[in-house]
């Protein structure tokens, strides 16, 4: 079983090499350009430790499988206790239930957090996604039509969310 741990810096080359195969192959992400390590450091600031943001990665016998986080939703104040959630898996480890793993220790970790509200945005069609983030008590709060332009066609984006705690106090 791989280990789920939280991101260490002789990883990020690992999250890049796997964030970037979606990047080049899929629509899943609306990112068009690839990244270096270094591109991406501002994306791997938000999870330095005190942050109110976690990435979690899983491994298995020193190589890197996948990983989970939580980002900031919306950079205004008064949505600081929501955050935006996403789970990547290198392509040979899809569909072996490691997506499921990672989410469940990231929204255990959320759940000892200030965190109110989950939201996960899926570029549609996807069913394995919205299978996964059923599985967790997500639900449809809204439809993004033709939101993003990706590999000459325009692309939905089903919004999801998730709630963890009835009050923020």
């Amino acid at each position: 079983m791989p280990e789920i741990r939280h991101l260490r810096e002789s990883d990020f080359a690992d999250l890049v090499a796997i964030y970037n195969y979606y990047i080049e192959n899929t629509p899943i992400t609306f990112d068009l350009d690839l990244y270096t390590t270094e591109s991406r450091m501002p994306w791997f600031e938000q999870f330095r430790e005190g942050s109110r943001h976690v990435c979690l990665v899983a491994t298995e016998a020193g190589r890197v499988l996948g990983y989970a986080n939580s980002a900031t939703f919306r950079t205004k104040a008064a949505y600081q206790t929501s955050v935006e959630s996403s789970v990547y898996l290198h392509p040979e480890a899809t569909a072996k239930g490691l997506g499921s793993a990672l989410y469940q220790a990231l929204f255990e970790y959320l759940g000892s957090q200030p965190v109110h509200r989950i939201y996960a945005g899926v570029t549609l069609p996807n069913e394995a996604s919205i299978a996964l983030h059923t599985r967790f008590g997500f639900e449809n709060c809204g439809l993004f039509q033709e939101v993003g332009f990706k590999f000459e066609k325009f692309w939905d984006v089903q919004w999801l969310q998730k709630s963890l705690h009835q009050d923020t106090k």
